[in-house]
């Protein structure tokens, strides 16, 4: 699959509020192994961000997965009952994703999903269907954050979690402030903002 640019059009619908949002260019399966290397699973601990915020059983969306440096970590934590949908635009990332997955035995554990630039575009039986979501260092790739976390909200069984982090040297405070207010308007209230290595981070609750 090619690559979208950003062609710095926006997409939000007519009377939807504009973000102070910079779109930026997707990062290349190309360079997918500097994702998923020893020194990242030291300083991120993948491990225990799934053990914080994951649970045996749950269904667990893993928006903008990548090569599957957290889906890892989620998919053991799920157990067999459990399920990791893992999202992505590029099918190169999901075929690497799958092929590391399926050497480690957690492939059962794991559905994909190849969504397009603007949408995610599972099936509407999921609705409130999903326990805990997660985007790390992938919004600021999204052209429309207004309907991703819309998608998310609708997404989310009530009460589920939304983990959602962005690098601060790509996205500045403003942004990511902006970004939490947006989120919140879908229906997700912040429960908690914290450091995430050295990266912002917030935990919001989808409202009952």
């Amino acid at each position: 699959m090619v690559d979208k640019i950003n062609t710095g059009e926006s997409t939000a619908s007519p009377g939807e509020a504009q973000l102070p949002h910079h779109h930026h260019e997707i990062f290349s399966a190309s360079r997918a192994g500097h994702l998923d290397t020893r020194l990242r699973r030291i300083l991120y601990r993948p491990d225990r961000l799934a053990k914080r915020y994951v649970k045996t059983g749950n269904r667990v969306l893993d928006f903008g997965c990548g090569p599957g440096f957290f889906t890892r970590e989620f998919a053991r934590r799920v157990g067999d009952t459990g399920t990791v949908i893992a999202v992505d635009l590029q099918e190169e990332m999901l075929h690497i994703l799958s092929e590391k997955m399926e050497r480690e035995g957690l492939m059962p554990r794991i559905r994909t999903h190849q969504c397009s630039p603007d949408a995610i575009g599972l099936s509407p039986e999921l609705n409130n269907t999903v326990d805990v979501a997660f985007a790390i260092f992938v919004v600021h790739e999204v052209p429309n954050p207004q309907k991703l976390f819309r998608e998310i909200s609708s997404l989310l069984v009530p009460g589920g979690l939304f983990f959602y982090s962005e690098p601060p040297f790509i996205v500045p405070g403003k942004e990511f402030r902006a970004s939490l207010a947006e989120a919140e308007k879908a229906g997700l209230t912040l429960v908690e903002q914290r450091c995430f290595f050295v990266n912002r981070a917030a935990v919001l609750r989808k409202v009952s």
